[in-house]
């Protein structure tokens, strides 16, 4: 147990995604716009932000900025679960996106089911949640590549989480938390068989029904405040 503890390493050392790199990154370019930081300084932050290999190194460029401190004391969100819960996925798909020896793409309005199947034999496969309406707090998405590539795009403000492995292939997830413990969680599963699985965040994409949520609340203290 001791040497459990001693070995978890703090939040402050581990490794630094590409998302937190580019939240920093937009952190720095507001500051600029704002005159907080001269063009020199913002232009050595950003190449230490490129530079950094840990959160605690990132964390470091906007020490002295507000941004850094708008949470407010408290304690911050627990991350989303790793695994599905019990029950919450079913085993049959809502949903298959097939390519064999061709392409295939699901985009644009469109409502997510709660498990949804890729599979890419000799071809492609496109799925974008970047607009997509989340009828279910829980998304499994089962990808399978031989010699083919599925590629999956979520907005930038819900949970992303990988379980897959590639054998000879590629299997990449950026893991993603939201700050809003309530936002869909996107679970990506599956195998990459000389070929590739792929998960990002789209930037400048939200799930809208987050924000109405939020902007629902604001208006229920809003209306609150001048009642009293």
């Amino acid at each position: 147990m001791d040497l459990q503890k001693q070995t978890a390493p703090a939040v402050s050392e581990l490794r630094a995604s590409d998302a937190e790199r580019d939240r920093i990154a937009d952190i720095l370019h507001d500051a600029l716009a704002e005159g907080r930081l001269t063009a020199d300084e913002h232009a050595e932050r950003v190449e230490g932000v490129l530079r950094a290999k840990t959160v605690g190194e990132l964390d470091v460029f906007i020490r002295d900025l507000p941004a850094a401190h708008r949470r407010g004391p408290g304690p911050s969100p627990a991350p989303a679960p790793y695994r599905p819960t019990a029950g919450a996925i079913p085993v049959d798909p809502d949903d298959n996106v097939v390519a064999i020896f061709s392409s295939a793409v699901r985009k644009g309005r469109w409502r997510t089911g709660r498990r949804i199947h890729a599979y890419a034999i000799f071809g492609s496969v496109e799925i974008d949640l970047s607009e997509a309406l989340f009828d279910h707090q829980q998304v499994m998405i089962k990808s399978f590549s031989v010699f083919g590539s599925v590629e999956i795009r979520v907005p930038e403000n819900v949970s992303l989480r990988g379980m897959g492995g590639g054998v000879l292939g590629s299997f990449e997830v950026d893991t993603l938390d939201s700050g809003d413990p309530q936002a869909p969680i996107v679970y990506v599963d599956g195998w990459a068989v000389l070929g590739s699985v792929e998960a990002r965040p789209r930037r400048g994409k939200v799930v809208a029904d987050i924000l109405d949520r939020v902007q629902r609340k604001v208006d229920k203290s809003l209306r609150k405040h001048l009642n009293h």
